[in-house]
C-alpha cells in the first residue's frame, strides 16, 4: 500500500506546481522577498523595508474527517493553528493573527460551536489575535455531517533576522524535535492501512499498551515555538516535517552543495508508525516520504552552538536529540540505518 493508492497522488501535485511556478513569480512585485517553496511567504511591510510579513495557509487533510467521527471538533482548532504557528516560526517570525474557514453541508450549533471555540482558545494560548473568518454550508457539495477547514496566520520578522537556511554548511549539525504521531499528514494512507488493510478500529488497542488506535490518531499537532524560541539566535536553519516527511521537507532549506544525512537510531520513533507499516505492508521509503516518524521539527545549528544549544533547551525542559549532520551534496535528505 502506498499514498498513491490510498487516493493521495503528491507526485501529481508537484508536477502541476512545476508547470505554474514561473507563472506564480511573475505576480511578485517588488515587495515579495524570497521565491517559492519556503514555508511561508514572504513580504516587505510597506513604508517600513527593514520588517517582513510572513503567511501561510493550511488545512488539516482527512484528519480533519477522523476528528468529527470521534466527536473532537475542539481539537481541529488546536491542530491547525500550531501547524501554521510552525511554518511561519520555522522563517523566525512572531505570529500576530490568524482567520479561519469552514465548510460543510450542514454545520449545526452542536458542530460549529465547539469548532470555533477550539480555534479561539488555541489562539488565546499562543497569544494569537484571531480577527476573522468564514463559514460556508454547501449541501450538495460536503456529505451529510462532513466538515472541512483552514487555517491563515500571518507574522512578522526584522529583514535581518529571516531564517532560510542560507547560511548552512557542511559540519552543521541537526537537532530533532520528537513528535506525538502523525500531526496532520499522512492520514489517507494511515486509515486505509490501520482500517481497511489492518482490520482495526478506532477502538483498539495500540500494540505497546498507550491508549487506542484512536486516541493515537487524534494526538494533537505539537506547537514547537518554545523550541524555536530557545534556538533562535543560534540555528542556521529550521524545518517543520510535515507532508514529505524528513526526505522533502528538509531540501527546502538546503544551499546548493549540502545533503543533510540522518541516523534513524538517534531518535525513537512512535508506536503508530510501524503499526501502519506492518497493517498495511507499507514500503519503508514511502513511509519515509509521507510521514514525519517521529521527528516534527528540526534545527541545523554549527556544531560551535551544540552546547550552548543542549543548555537553553534543557533550561526549558524541551526534549531533543541530535540526530544528523549536514555533508557535501546536492540539496537532499536521506535517511540512513546505523
Amino acid at each position: 500500500m502506498d499514498y498513491k493508492s490510498a487516493g493521495v497522488d503528491t507526485d501529481s501535485h508537484k508536477l502541476a506546481l512545476d508547470k505554474v511556478k514561473d507563472k506564480i513569480r511573475r505576480t511578485f512585485g517588488k515587495r515579495v522577498v524570497g521565491d517559492v517553496g519556503h514555508f511561508g511567504g514572504l513580504y516587505e511591510v510597506p513604508g517600513d523595508p527593514g520588517r517582513v510579513l510572513v503567511a501561510t495557509t493550511d488545512g488539516l487533510g482527512t484528519k480533519v474527517h477522523l476528528l468529527a467521527r470521534l466527536g473532537y471538533h475542539d481539537r481541529v482548532g488546536r491542530d491547525l493553528v500550531n501547524h501554521c504557528l510552525n511554518d511561519i516560526g520555522v522563517m523566525g517570525a512572531t505570529p500576530l493573527f490568524f482567520l479561519d474557514y469552514i465548510a460543510g453541508a450542514s454545520l449545526k450549533p452542536s458542530i460549529l460551536a465547539p469548532l470555533l471555540d477550539g480555534f479561539a482558545q488555541a489562539c488565546l494560548d499562543e497569544h494569537v489575535s484571531m480577527i476573522g473568518g468564514e463559514t460556508a454550508e454547501m449541501p450538495g457539495v460536503y456529505e451529510p455531517g462532513c466538515y472541512d477547514v483552514a487555517g491563515f496566520l500571518v507574522g512578522i520578522v526584522a529583514r535581518t533576522d529571516i531564517l532560510d537556511g542560507r547560511d548552512i554548511q557542511p559540519g552543521d549539525c541537526i537537532l530533532g524535535f520528537p513528535s506525538n504521531g502523525l500531526h496532520t499528514n499522512g492520514y489517507s494512507l494511515a486509515t486505509r492501512a490501520l482500517f481497511d488493510a489492518g482490520g482495526l478500529t478506532t477502538a483498539s488497542s495500540m500494540p505497546d499498551g498507550a491508549g487506542t488506535v484512536g486516541d493515537a490518531l487524534a494526538a494533537t499537532h505539537l506547537s514547537y515555538r518554545r523550541e524555536l524560541d530557545a534556538l533562535r539566535s543560534l540555528a542556521r536553519g529550521f524545518a517543520h516535517i510535515t507532508g514529505g516527511g524528513l526526505v522533502e521537507n528538509v531540501p527546502r532549506i538546503l544551499p546548493v552543495g549540502c545533503d543533510a544525512v540522518f541516523r534513524r537510531n538517534s531518535w525513537d520513533i512512535p508506536s503508530i508508525f510501524p503499526l501502519i507499516q506492518e497493517s498495511g505492508d507499507v514500503d519503508p521509503v514511502e513511509m519515509d516520504r509521507v510521514f514525519n516518524m517521529g521527528l516534527g521539527m528540526v534545527a541545523v545549528l554549527p556544531q560551535t552552538s551544540l552546547a550552548d544549544a543542549g543548555k537553553n533547551l534543557r533550561r526549558n525542559d524541551l526534549p531533543y536529540r541530535v540526530v544528523g549532520e549536514v555533508v557535501p551534496g546536492t540539496r537532499e535528505a536521506r535517511i540512513i540505518d546505523e
